[in-house]
């Protein structure tokens, strides 16, 4: 059991080593500049995912809506999983694969950010959503596993975190959300 232990341990630090490399670095604080300058101009973010990754976008709205690190004025996030009143009506009268669609076409406004989490890069509700934030004039960032699946080619920005195995990704894209939550509160509220 303590190999298990320490072998996932030191999976997950070698992962994370990889996020160091400087390529992914500047990639980063695009990210980051990119909601920044939506937030300055007024817009909200909107994030969802299914599964862990709907978890990770509930976490990364309550970062930006009540605080990261910083007493601070809330800023607008949405994550589109935390209504299940809305995600269970639309799975049941239009089917699962619209449940973030439906929402985005709700919520949307042109200039928002899109955050869309998974793995696979190949969710089929995810990428619906994409599709629907895209004819909306929605600037769609995706967060998925390192082979980027159809999102990486949907999406305006895409982070691959660097691993092929579930749990790392996860693992990256909780560390990047926090990472994200820190800049964005440095710059709006510096």
């Amino acid at each position: 059991m303590k190999e298990t232990i320490v072998s996932l341990i030191q999976a997950s630090i070698n992962t994370k080593k990889k996020m160091l490399d400087e390529g992914q670095l500047m990639y980063i604080q695009s990210i980051a500049n990119k909601i920044n300058e939506a937030y300055q101009n007024g817009k909200k973010a909107i994030i969802f995912g299914n599964g862990g990754s709907s978890s990770d976008a509930l976490h990364f709205a309550a970062e930006l809506v009540c605080r990261f690190e910083k007493n601070r004025s809330a800023l607008p996030c949405v994550a589109l999983t935390e209504n299940m009143a809305s995600v269970t009506a639309i799975g049941n009268d239009f089917g699962y694969e619209y449940i973030f669609s439906r929402q985005i076409e709700a919520f949307g406004n042109k200039g928002d950010i899109v955050i869309a989490i998974t793995t696979s890069g190949n969710s089929e509700n995810v990428i619906k959503a994409i599709e629907k934030a895209k004819e909306m004039g929605l600037f769609v960032i995706g967060l998925t596993g390192e082979d980027g699946g159809q999102l990486k080619l949907m999406a305006d920005m895409c982070y691959r975190a660097p691993s092929k195995v579930t749990g790392r990704i996860q693992e990256c894209h909780i560390l990047l959300l926090h990472i994200l939550a820190k800049l964005v509160e440095e710059k709006i509220f510096a």
